[in-house]
């Protein structure tokens, strides 16, 4: 894995963690026992901003994650059974699973914003609001990258072990599970 895109990936994985951190701070403070929020207006405006920012982390690795997460699998395929982590097999599946609803969510926001009026701008009410939704839906999908792609690096330092034989038989990928979540249309 190139070091730009590593860097990149590790930047990703640093600020969703601050970003993730924040929120759980808000969200305990700004919450009852029962987990509902006092204000649910200033909630939801705390919870559209989590969801920009975790998107806007999102862009630094957006443009590799194809990429790293094919040199993971294909690094992956190659590892010995005993440097394998079973839960390696789920991971991937996950993170290849957010990557195709995140890309298939982008195409829908690309067709979105060319489909706005000509004065819909960033800072326009309808703009905005679009593009709230967009990072509404990708939250979760984002999330899964935040919380499993370190898998990525994990697999990357596992096939970077010095004296490592692929004699024994590698694992099979299996595909991760299917989300019931429809992408919003």
């Amino acid at each position: 894995m190139p070091d730009p895109q590593r860097s990149s990936l590790d930047r990703f994985l640093r600020e969703s963690r601050t970003i993730h951190d924040a929120w759980d701070t808000y969200s305990d403070e700004h919450t009852d026992l029962d987990g509902w929020p006092h204000d649910p207006h200033a909630y939801g405006l705390r919870a559209a901003r989590r969801d920009r920012e975790t998107a806007d982390a999102f862009e630094t690795v957006r443009d590799s994650a194809q990429h790293l997460l094919a040199a993971a699998e294909k690094q992956f395929a190659s590892l010995p059974g005993r440097a394998v982590q079973h839960r390696w097999v789920w991971q991937l599946g996950t993170l290849r699973d957010a990557l195709g609803q995140l890309d298939a969510l982008h195409e829908q926001w690309l067709a979105t914003r060319d489909s706005l009026p000509a004065d819909a701008k960033p800072g326009s009410e309808v703009f905005d609001d679009a593009l709230a939704e967009y990072h509404g839906e990708a939250w979760s999908y984002l999330d899964d990258w935040a919380t499993h792609g370190h898998v990525i690096r994990e697999i990357h330092t596992a096939a970077a072990q010095p004296g490592r034989s692929t004699s024994s038989p590698s694992p099979t990928a299996v595909a991760a599970p299917v989300r019931a979540t429809t992408v919003r249309r």
